[in-house]
C-alpha cells in the first residue's frame, strides 16, 4: 500500500509520514532492525544507502552513507534514543562529515517511528520527524527531505515482498 499521508506542521515543527503495509508488525520491524533491509530502502533509488554500523539499542549508533549518481558520498548517522521492538524506534537523525562525526553545520531532527497493527490486518507505520527550529524545518524541506523520504519509502513494498 505504501504512504497514505504526509503532514507538515510548521507551528509544531514536525513532519509526519503515515504508511500502511500488508505484513505483520514484526515483519515491518525488520525494515529497521536488519541493516541489510534498511539499506535496501533508506536511500532514494538514485542515492542508495550503505549501512556501516548498526547498534540498535538505546545509546547505540547507526551510521550510513548514501551514494549519489556520480559516486559522491553523503554520510549520516542516527543516535538511538529509544527502542521498544517491534513497535517503537526513536533516534536523533543527523548529517555526518567524511569521518563520520556529526556535521555541526547541519541541523539534526528527532525521528520517531511507531508500528501498530492495522484494523483488518497489516501494519501502520507512523514516522514523525521533529525539527529544532523553523529555520531547520525550512532548510531541510528546501533540501528535498520530503521528496527523498517519499522516494525511499516507495521501495518498501518491494523489500517486504522479497
Amino acid at each position: 500500500m505504501g504512504v497514505t499521508s504526509v503532514t507538515k506542521d510548521l507551528d509544531g515543527l514536525s513532519m509526519t509520514v503515515v504508511s500502511e503495509y500488508d505484513v505483520t508488525v514484526a515483519r515491518a520491524w525488520l525494515l529497521w532492525a536488519d541493516p541489510r533491509e534498511l539499506e535496501r530502502w533508506w536511500g532514494p533509488p538514485t542515492y542508495p544507502a550503505t549501512v556501516e554500523e548498526h547498534d540498535l539499542v538505546p545509546g547505540g549508533r547507526i551510521t550510513y552513507y548514501m551514494t549519489g549518481p556520480e559516486g559522491e558520498r553523503f554520510p549520516g548517522y542516527w543516535h538511538v534514543l529509544e527502542v521498544d521492538g517491534p513497535t517503537l524506534l526513536a533516534v536523533e537523525d543527523g548529517f555526518a562529515d567524511d569521518e563520520g562525526a556529526p556535521n555541526l553545520d547541519m541541523p539534526t531532527t528527532r525521528m520517531r517511528v511507531e508500528l501498530a497493527p492495522r484494523s483488518g490486518g497489516g501494519v501502520v507505520m507512523t514516522m514523525t520527524s521533529t525539527f529544532p527550529s523553523v529555520e531547520a524545518f525550512e532548510q531541510l524541506i528546501d533540501m528535498g527531505m520530503e521528496q527523498g523520504l517519499l522516494a525511499a519509502m516507495g521501495q518498501i513494498d518491494e523489500v517486504l515482498a522479497g
